[in-house]
């Protein structure tokens, strides 16, 4: 898979534990808007996706954390690998110094019936809500709105990732 950039904020200390969490985030793209879930307490927009557990593979994780948090159902069939963000920062975890993560972004198709969300007690307390939302409008929501105590790189390599797809043609294809 083609890495999309790197994300190194160069804040810790590089001889020290490291936490890794990887995740696998779905892009889905219809009539030029793209499917995101809206975070309504912070207000900001990330991918449909997650933390890939232990024993399971990156798409297994893609299709159980997209449905969980979404309601989406993937098409199996239909995944294509679109590339993935490294990103590389100090650890807010109690036993790490720092974190890395690297995030496996998937072009995907899915069915039209949905399935009812099942979040995670932050998701619900962020009223995650599926949103089919024109890539501009979800760019400068993560950068220039207020987004209280949530990390703001997650919500640049969201951005980032939008401007690539938009500068790829995805979604200029959809019209």
């Amino acid at each position: 898979m083609r890495l999309l950039f790197n994300m190194d904020a160069n804040d810790y200390d590089k001889n020290g534990r490291a936490f890794v969490r990887h995740s696998a985030r779905c892009i889905t793209i219809q009539n030029g808007r793209v499917a995101m879930v809206h975070s309504l307490k912070y207000d900001y927009y990330k991918f449909p996706g997650g933390g890939i557990e232990e024993n399971e593979t990156k798409v297994q994780a893609l299709i159980r954390e997209t449905e969980e948090e979404a309601g989406l159902v993937i098409i199996p069939e239909s995944i294509r690998e679109f590339g993935y963000v490294h990103r590389v920062e100090k650890s807010d975890h109690m036993d790490a110094d720092y974190f890395v993560q690297d995030n496996f972004y998937y072009l995907c198709e899915i069915q039209k019936a949905k399935t009812s969300q099942k979040l995670d007690d932050y998701e619900a307390d962020e009223h995650f809500t599926l949103e089919w939302v024109e890539p501009d409008k979800a760019i400068v929501v993560n950068r220039t709105v207020d987004h209280g105590p949530k990390e703001q790189n997650m919500l640049e390599r969201e951005a980032r990732v939008l401007e690539i797809l938009k500068a790829e043609g995805y979604f200029s294809q959809q019209a």
